[in-house]
């Protein structure tokens, strides 16, 4: 008799976990793959990086999965308020002109953007690049700060799709800079120790904060979103990943 009671105990429990991993809720997670290390492919296509290991742990914490879809920058936006994405998480700097398309969660990155040149390259900010032209991710911050410091229409700027792309025309010399993000542009100049970069941050590039975006107005999956991001933090596992990707401490975030 006890032995029958501890194995409809074991039966019951065991079905309890399959449903409730069942019943989990699955969001769809955009984020494009071409921004190392926050987001990337590996050989055998797999997504992998600081974002993606961060997004899992959120949803871990708060109890529902999570699905990842390689979606280039260009138009990302528009694929979460057509329903497409639930989520998108992609390095995204939270911004006034994007609060008014979608919501964001509580700041996940402390950030702030970069002027990499050659080392042969001396400046001190923007504006001492007195010819030449620069690489930009259209649409980035680095996007918007080499708008402000030539203009939106100057031919100086040369705008690509991701940042590989702006990187390697640097390498072969199209350009004499590229503006990214301090993350992605250290990231790129550690593991690249033959190409002899300078970095260099313009005093008037603000320090700036990347934020993970629903739809607007889905005050339920955001809070769902912050809450994790909290235990997350709370935890120490959010310094683990950040360690594990940057090789330093977080840097203390916003509440």
């Amino acid at each position: 008799m006890l032995m029958k009671k501890l194995l409809w105990t074991a039966c019951a429990a065991i079905a309890l976990t399959a449903s409730a991993g069942i019943n989990a809720e699955e969001y769809v997670v955009g984020t494009g793959a071409t921004y190392r290390p926050f987001e990337y492919e590996t050989p055998q296509k797999e997504l992998v990086g600081f974002d993606v290991d961060l997004m899992r742990a959120i949803a871990k914490a708060e109890g529902f999965d999570v699905k990842f879809i390689n979606t280039p920058w260009e138009g990302i936006f528009a694929t979460v308020d057509k329903g497409d994405r639930d989520i998108i998480m992609s390095g995204i700097t939270i911004t006034d002109k994007r609060k008014q398309v979608v919501d964001f969660s509580k700041p996940y990155f402390l950030a702030h953007q970069l002027i990499l040149t050659d080392k042969s390259v001396k400046i001190n900010k923007l504006s001492d690049l007195s010819k030449g032209s620069v690489a930009v991710v259209s649409g980035s911050a680095g996007d918007v700060a080499a708008s402000k410091a030539f203009g939106k229409a100057s031919t100086r700027i040369r705008r690509f799709d991701n940042t590989p792309l702006a990187l390697e025309e640097l390498n072969q010399g199209g350009v004499v800079a590229a503006i990214g993000d301090i993350g992605v542009l250290a990231f790129y100049a550690r593991n690249n120790p033959d190409k002899h970069f300078n970095m260099t941050r313009d005093p008037a590039f603000e320090e700036q904060y990347f934020g993970i975006a629903v739809k607007k107005g889905n005050q339920k999956l955001i809070d769902k979103i912050n809450a994790g991001l909290e235990k997350v933090i709370a935890s120490g596992e959010y310094n683990k990943i950040y360690r594990k990707w940057f090789g330093t401490d977080a840097p203390k975030l916003p509440q």
